[in-house]
């Protein structure tokens, strides 16, 4: 099982048999309020009829269409439909299965691009600890998750990594974006001056970091970073498989912090997870680049059998529609101040040395014991899901990412059941 204690799991096994909007139903017949979208990915609520009937229709009107050499129209419709939801000049899109493949994929492109541009030396990446980029070669070489990495050796090489963002003694308990740290970007000049501008392809940062306990940039940070890549001529590459389709109030962080990366990776609610697909965003700029590059045939020599499924893409335009008719691309701007009151209505509880939050998203950090990081957060996990929500544990952080659909007394009842939770630890 993926990122799973697979014996403790078989020894106490957690199954889910059904779903519906805010809640998963256990095998032993319990409601389980889900407090964490499936997988940071459910972002519609479970279950949603209109998508099913789409899905359905595509697999008996088109099952399938090969994607190399030849094409369909939802495809395109979904592309076009897509950018219009962007930021600036990002009017291009690359279609993948996973946030996994758009990584890796977006890499790619970014090391392509220079390369026919006459730039053929800039193939260095520069990414950041406590990132996750997902579980490819190129996606776990640019992360900084060390458990992620040790067992797999070198992966990619020319890869550097910025410094995280997170520090408890200057940020902790932070309502929103911290005041302090907007400096950590500013070693992107050191690295550069490591390495030298001319050697670097890009820089990928999550606008948040979701994975390794909801790390929210500081005030300023993102700006800063785009200052340097463009004084140096590097592409900036912003991960929103998690922060993407209204986690933060607006379609996507590049659109709430009004920050423009040269590319962006999506997925989980790109369909909201009921197939599986990804997608890279790309400025115009590049993909000109490519087209007038290139002086016959193949412009980019990369794909998947899978790259734009008719039934992707059938599921990601009912869920668009969902996102556009229910405004819930920007429904948490409405929610986004109860939300944070809630969080840290925690304050004070056993073992919590912080909280953080952001739009629909939050952390709440505890205590680790002693030579045993990470048992007090599977603890609290575990003891949510017994008293009836679902939870996130990374690490020893409890985080927080609901459906967009819930409402206050949802957001009530799931912190009321953390409460009690973290009351019954050790």
């Amino acid at each position: 099982m993926p990122f799973t204690a697979n014996r403790q799991f078989k020894a106490q096994p957690r199954f889910l048999v059904a779903a519906d909007g805010m809640y998963y139903t256990s095998d032993d017949g319990r409601q389980i309020l889900d407090g964490t979208s499936g997988l940071w990915c459910v972002n519609a609520g479970h279950s949603r009829r209109e998508i099913a009937a789409a899905v359905a229709d595509q697999i008996t009107q088109l099952d399938f269409a090969p994607a190399f050499q030849m094409g369909h129209p939802a495809a395109f419709e979904f592309a076009n439909r897509l950018t219009q939801l962007l930021p600036n000049d990002l009017h291009h899109v690359f279609f993948t299965n996973s946030g996994s493949e758009a990584v890796d994929t977006a890499l790619k492109i970014a090391i392509a691009y220079h390369r026919i541009r006459g730039e053929a030396a800039r193939q260095r990446l520069i990414g950041r600890e406590r990132a996750y980029h997902g579980v490819n070669f190129g996606g776990v070489a640019v992360g900084g998750i060390g458990a992620n990495r040790k067992f797999f050796g070198n992966l990619l090489t020319g890869v550097d990594h910025l410094p995280h963002t997170h520090n408890l003694e200057k940020n902790a308990f932070s309502q929103g974006q911290p005041q302090w740290g907007r400096h950590f970007a500013d070693e992107l000049e050191r690295i550069i001056a490591l390495h030298d501008a001319s050697t670097i392809a890009a820089v990928i940062v999550e606008p948040v970091a979701g994975a390794t306990g909801v790390l929210i940039p500081p005030v300023g940070y993102l700006q800063r970073l785009r200052e340097i890549c463009n004084k140096y001529g590097i592409l900036l590459i912003f991960d929103e498989v998690i922060t993407g389709f209204g986690r933060l109030g607006e379609p996507f962080a590049a659109n709430y912090f009004g920050v423009v990366p040269d590319l962006i990776t999506v997925a989980k609610g790109i369909t909201n997870a009921t197939v599986p697909m990804g997608a890279v965003f790309v400025r115009q700029g590049i993909y000109d680049a490519f087209v007038q590059g290139t002086q016959q045939g193949i412009e980019f020599f990369h794909g998947y059998t899978y790259s734009g499924h008719p039934v992707s893409c059938a599921a990601g335009m009912a869920t668009l529609d969902i996102y556009l008719k229910e405004g819930l691309l920007s429904r948490v701007q409405k929610l986004a101040t109860y939300w944070q009151g809630a969080v840290h209505s925690l304050r004070g509880l056993p073992y919590i040395i912080d909280i953080r939050n952001l739009g629909l998203l939050a952390a709440i950090e505890l205590e680790p014991i002693p030579n045993k990081p990470g048992d007090r957060g599977f603890e609290t996990f575990l003891r949510c899901y017994e008293l009836g929500a679902l939870v996130r544990a990374a690490g020893d952080n409890i985080a927080l990412s609901p459906p967009l659909i819930i409402e206050k007394q949802q957001i009530d009842q799931l912190f009321d059941t953390l409460a009690k939770a973290l009351k019954l630890l050790e």
